[in-house]
């Protein structure tokens, strides 16, 4: 047969199996090390420490991927964010979309909206057509986020800010907010977080 002794070829083998395990530990606890930046505002358990900082246990991937990417690039402004994703190559903020998105969604115990409100938050939701993207449930999928059961305090921040277009990284639902009434936004603020 000519060529590598069998055995030779068989180390090799092994040499790059376990080369390649030793990668894939060391960047996960890369990955690790940098999730754990993470947990210092949007929690350990998945609750963030306050209010007004977005659930990411149990979010899309993809919509994680692009804030962190929006964040690093400038598109999305935040003096704690930018600062963290700017460190973050593309592989990592992946991984770090992956690691978060795997986990499982945290109850905050918010109470469920009252009837008449959860009516004309979803009278809203017809006229504004929020389920075309975020889903019946309000779940997300890829890109788009889930709105289901985020903290209020959070989405009365980032309705707010879609208005004023000091978020700027989604024109179209800085509109979509604007034609809007502010009441209408607030009943369907308490309707998501009761979810």
């Amino acid at each position: 047969m000519g060529g590598k002794p069998v055995w030779f070829i068989a180390c090799g083998v092994v040499f790059v199996a376990l080369s390649s395990a030793n990668v894939r530990s060391a960047l996960a606890e890369t990955i690790a090390e940098k999730v754990e930046v993470c947990a210092g505002c949007h929690g350990q358990g998945g609750k963030p420490i306050d209010a007004m900082t977005p659930i990411i246990w149990g979010q899309q991937s993809g919509y994680i991927y692009i804030q962190l990417r929006d964040f690093k690039r400038g598109d999305r402004k935040s003096e704690v964010m930018q600062p963290i994703a700017s460190s973050f190559e593309k592989q990592d903020m992946l991984a770090i979309a992956e690691y978060f998105s795997s986990k499982p969604w945290p109850d905050l115990g918010q109470p469920r909206s009252a009837k008449e409100n959860a009516e004309r938050a979803l009278r809203a939701e017809h006229s504004v057509g929020c389920t075309g993207c975020h889903l019946d449930q309000f779940q997300g999928s890829g890109t788009v986020p889930r709105l289901a059961g985020q903290s209020r305090e959070y989405l009365t921040k980032t309705i707010a800010d879609f208005r004023t277009r000091t978020r700027g990284n989604n024109p179209g639902m800085s509109d979509l907010m604007l034609a809007t009434p502010p009441d209408d936004l607030a009943a369907l603020e308490d309707y998501l977080a009761g979810l």
